[in-house]
């Protein structure tokens, strides 16, 4: 039996055209080699699991490339980059600062600095979580992060750019990598699919894509896991099952029994959601962001601020038409009020089931005032 290697290593970019959803900082970088106006301090920040480290690596690859593409991609070719790719490079040099923040960890870091590549035109430094140093260790990196040699290059990556301290900040070129949008992450998986044979639904992928909050690694991993959990074979109902997410049609009927006034209803089906598990502060805060996505429906300029599969979409516009923005908006506050009061109540099964009932009551409240 073969070694199993997660997604998120097996799949992990290796090029600037590999790196999901950070095109702007991709192509600034390309051109940064191409016109050789690199600085010789980079600062990459963003939350996890958005490609910081796999850029920083990419482009330290890239920058001792000795045939380069015309679209500024490492040849894997060259003496340069199979060194790189077997981990034996001595051009770029990683520090996980996490562990290593003492002031002699960068002590150790500046001597080695001074020694001139012997492969290649720089040398590449690259420290992970930056912000975990001590202000004594940043006070002795200034110096040299000022005024490195000219082969020196340092690539600083953080999570947490406000633990910085300014005097780093103004030394480096500072690149905001972006969350990861739903679409990007949702498109990169069924291409991972296809690659390892695996059948997804599109609003599977969309759910994985949700959950994962922007991180393409965090996405990969779930993926990971929901294949292990269903097979070759990914549905919509084996992600929600595996990842214990409440199904949208929940909503939809919620949304219905509202419109009808329908308290009993509404009732029952809370008390199915609860007894499935499900938390119901999670189901408050779900139902809001689905009148959210109603709202978001009702006029084609904001339809694109919708991120769920086409399906799914279809379903939305559909029930959009059928209710009114004024009524969103006042189901929205019944919602909002629920929210904030929900930890301090004494009876939170009751403080949901009364937003329940003001939802079912919007219609008439709407109907008085109207008369």
């Amino acid at each position: 039996m073969g070694d199993f290697i997660v997604s998120a290593r097996k799949y992990r970019p290796k090029t600037f055209d590999t790196v999901v959803g950070q095109k702007s900082i991709t192509s600034t970088l390309r051109n940064a080699i191409k016109n050789d106006h690199l600085a010789q301090a980079f600062l990459f920040c963003g939350s996890r699991g958005v490609g910081k480290t796999s850029t920083a690596r990419i482009l330290a690859k890239t920058i001792n490339c000795f045939d380069k593409s015309d679209s500024i991609e490492a040849c894997d070719k060259c003496d340069s980059c199979e060194s790189f790719n077997s981990g034996a490079s001595l051009n770029v040099y990683e520090l996980d600062a996490a562990s290593n923040n003492s002031v002699e960890d960068i002590r150790s870091l500046i001597d080695q600095v001074r020694i001139a590549p012997q492969l290649g035109t720089h040398k590449v430094y690259i420290i992970d979580e930056v912000h975990m140093l001590s202000t004594s260790a940043f006070n002795a990196f200034l110096k040299t992060l000022e005024e490195p040699p000219k082969h020196a290059i340092f690539i600083l990556a953080t999570t947490e750019k406000h633990k910085i301290i300014p005097t780093i900040l103004s030394r480096c070129q500072i690149f905001d990598f972006n969350r990861i949008k739903v679409k990007d992450i949702a498109d990169h998986l069924a291409n991972i699919a296809e690659k390892e044979g695996v059948t997804a639904e599109k609003e599977a992928l969309h759910i994985i894509a949700q959950k994962a909050d922007g991180a393409l690694r965090d996405a990969l991993s779930i993926f990971d896991q929901v294949v292990t959990f269903s097979g070759n074979n990914v549905t919509y109902q084996s992600v929600i099952e595996n990842l214990n997410i409440l199904d949208y049609d929940y909503f939809f009927r919620i949304i219905d029994c509202s419109l009808k006034e329908d308290i009993p209803a509404s009732l029952l089906l809370l008390n199915d959601i609860l007894e499935k598990g499900f938390d119901q502060h999670n189901f408050i805060v779900g139902l809001a962001d689905h009148y959210r996505n109603l709202l978001v429906c009702k006029d084609v300029r904001t339809a694109d601020l919708l991120e769920v599969g086409e399906a799914i979409q279809s379903k939305f516009v559909e029930q959009s038409k059928a209710i009114d923005a004024n009524h969103i908006i006042r189901a929205l506050g019944v919602l909002s009020r629920a929210d904030v009061e929900f930890k301090v109540s004494k009876n939170q099964r009751l403080l949901v089931e009364m937003a329940l009932m003001q939802l079912c009551s919007i219609s008439k409240e709407l109907e008085k005032k109207n008369d």
